[in-house]
């Protein structure tokens, strides 16, 4: 062990990770083992989460609570606060302005929101402990101190002064100075841990932050690059204008919107963009303003890329080809108007969507096209919503969770709010990256694989899926003669906050300590797969309308734990599989989401399973741990 208590684990080919030693509290933290439950609380115990504030604090110390963690690896704990547990002695005039003046500033530091260079950044609490009252405070008729009442002078009816302490055997009589003094002090630390923002809005994020520019800029894509296949890997936000430079392997991207793009480029930056295999450098392009009559199009009208093309019935020739329209057609009639992204039919349904690549040819569209081809004249011509700007699944989860919002709840109607999801998502990509990066470097940003270390020697890889919490999983790879493990979450900022609650909390499997820390990095999360998650993948594949009776008279049975391993571990190793017998329905867990995937694909094809219902379950290791209480 090296004097700064940092470990390498350079034996693993799996990991080039450096782990905390860090010497914590005898009493370690139980993460409840409940791999049925899909009950989600508040994530982070306490009332804190982890810091959020600007841009990635790679240098800076991270705070939790009133607590640095200095670096994050080296485990030494300082207190940033003054300490008023004890009475100071009484000070002098000037020494008690000095004091009354230094604490002025921290408080004016703590509300705007920023710390001088000598301090820790603030925490902003962004959930409330159950079962404690609001976080409310007012400055103290009394010396706000936590004070023994065996050790308090009691006056002659009986009553404790506040203003009297006694210490051992020396009272203490506080002089009204000294009592503002206190108060003062008290004031600061109060601020330091409630939040500088009003209480209604406490779990809201909005107005977190600001963006430099509406534009982001791309750089080192690759020279063949098209929109949509850029535009593919945007989900934050509605896109005003797509700009692609070849000759410079550059482009901008426009969104209507600050916050839109302030979330596209921070999660581009915390998951490692990667476009056809080539890493995307990320900045900010020149601040502009959307111009106005986009603006009251926006405003008035819903505009957007997206133009809404109904009536398309199969009768319903074009007057030319007579023969109904396609996509070859759509883009023809439309490209007069503007470049096209994407163009999509629903035939079915006799309707189709032509996405532009900028909002000003879509409002060309919309207000010309009938006039200018009699082909369009009876249809319904109107905007969709722009394709990259829907919130998928996994977007609605991360925000539910990091503001401590349990999913099926009804104010989850909130998060249909595009803003309120963005700032959300926002402040939790800004807590991942000054996790990661204080606990492995510039270079751990968009880890998304954790190890663990000091299994206990007969440790299953189901147990550790019963402790991991926080995430979906991509994979889990137990080393079994190492007795290590190494979690690969879907999500970097899931890995980072399960790295983070670990590392401060301690993670303990079979009552033994496990050590925490980076793996390799996983890069980033293949385009295939994260298309996959978006719609409804997991680790989990779910069995329903099985009829466990008739079961039961074949011979060999299929729905027993042996038969179903037997018959899944062709595609994958499996991890457990659980029965609900009452609900007719099995869950079968693979180690690695890719695995799942192969099997939901393959089973549908045995004819025991042809009539039964079969889809991704939800994987357990995504539900928030219990709140520590």
């Amino acid at each position: 062990m090296s004097s700064d208590h940092t470990q390498y684990f350079t034996d693993d080919p799996y990991s080039q990770t450096q782990y905390s030693d860090i010497d914590r509290s005898e009493t370690p933290l139980y993460l409840e083992e409940d791999p049925y439950s899909s009950t989600e609380q508040p994530f982070w115990p306490g009332r804190a989460s982890y810091p959020v504030h600007s841009s990635y604090m790679i240098n800076q110390p991270l705070s939790l609570n009133g607590l640095s963690i200095n670096g994050a690896r080296n485990g030494s704990i300082s207190y940033p606060y003054p300490d008023i547990s004890q009475p100071p002695s009484a000070p002098s005039s000037q020494r008690n302005r000095h004091y009354q003046n230094r604490m002025q500033q921290q408080v004016q530091d703590r509300s705007s929101g920023f710390m001088n260079k000598d301090s820790h950044f603030p925490i902003i609490p962004q959930e409330l402990d159950e079962y404690s009252p609001p976080m409310m405070y007012s400055p103290p008729a009394t010396i706000p101190l936590e004070i023994n009442q065996n050790n308090m002078k009691s006056n002659a009816n009986g009553n404790v002064n506040a203003s009297d302490y006694n210490n051992g055997n020396v009272i203490y009589k506080f002089t009204p100075a000294m009592e503002q003094a206190i108060n003062n002090t008290a004031a600061a630390v109060a601020n330091a841990s409630t939040p500088m923002i009003p209480m209604t809005q406490l779990n809201d994020p909005l107005d977190f932050i600001s963006a430099p520019s509406r534009t982001v800029y791309l750089g080192n894509i690759p020279s063949n690059l098209t929109v949509k296949e850029l535009l593919d890997h945007v989900r934050s936000g509605v896109v005003e204008d797509v700009k692609i430079i070849p000759e410079k392997l550059c482009a901008f991207i426009s969104f209507v919107d600050e916050s839109s793009a302030l979330l596209f480029h921070s999660d581009a930056i915390l998951k490692r963009l990667n476009i056809g295999g080539k890493d995307i450098k990320i900045g900010w392009g020149k601040p502009t303003t959307v111009d106005p009559m986009i603006s009251a199009r926006i405003i008035n009208d819903d505009a957007t890329r997206n133009v809404f093309i109904g009536h398309l019935n199969k009768t319903d020739n074009d007057s030319c080809t007579k023969e109904p329209i396609t996509e070859a057609k759509l883009r023809e009639d439309l490209e007069d108007f503007g470049e096209i992204e994407t163009v999509k039919i629903i035939p079915e349904k006799g309707i189709a969507f032509v996405h532009f690549s900028s909002i000003t040819s879509a409002i060309k569209c919309v207000h010309n096209l009938r006039s200018m081809n009699p082909y369009y004249e009876n249809k319904k011509i109107a905007y969709g919503k722009d394709r990259c700007a829907f919130i998928t699944k996994t977007q609605q989860h991360n925000a539910a969770q990091f503001l401590g919002v349990q999913s099926g709840m009804e104010n989850m109607a909130k998060f249909s709010d595009r803003k309120f999801i963005s700032n959300a998502l926002l402040q939790q990509s800004a807590a991942a990256a000054a996790i990661a990066t204080a606990a492995g470097g510039p270079n751990n940003l968009g880890n998304r694989t954790v190890y663990l270390g000091n299994l206990p020697k007969d440790i299953k890889i189901e147990e550790i899926c019963n402790v991991v919490r926080g995430g979906l999983l991509q994979s889990v790879k137990l080393l079994s003669d190492r007795y290590v493990c190494f979690v690969t979450f879907i999500d970097p900022t899931a890995a980072a906050q399960f790295y983070a609650m670990s590392s401060l909390h301690g993670l303990t499997i079979q009552k033994k300590r496990c050590k925490v820390g980076w793996g390799k990095h996983s890069g980033p999360l293949p385009n295939a797969l994260a298309l996959a998650v978006s719609n409804g993948a997991s680790r989990n594949v779910y069995i329903g309308n099985i009829n466990f009776e008739k079961d039961a008279m074949r011979d060999p049975r299929i729905f027993t734990e042996d038969s179903l391993r037997k018959l899944f571990r062709q595609y994958g190793e499996v991890e457990q599989i659980n029965f609900l017998p009452e609900k007719n329905c099995c869950f079968i867990n693979f180690t690695n989401i890719s695995n799942a995937i192969l099997a939901l694909d393959k089973i549908k094809s045995n004819p025991h399973f042809e009539d039964l219902k079969i889809n991704f379950g939800k994987d357990r290791c995504g539900n928030v741990p219990h709140q520590v209480r």
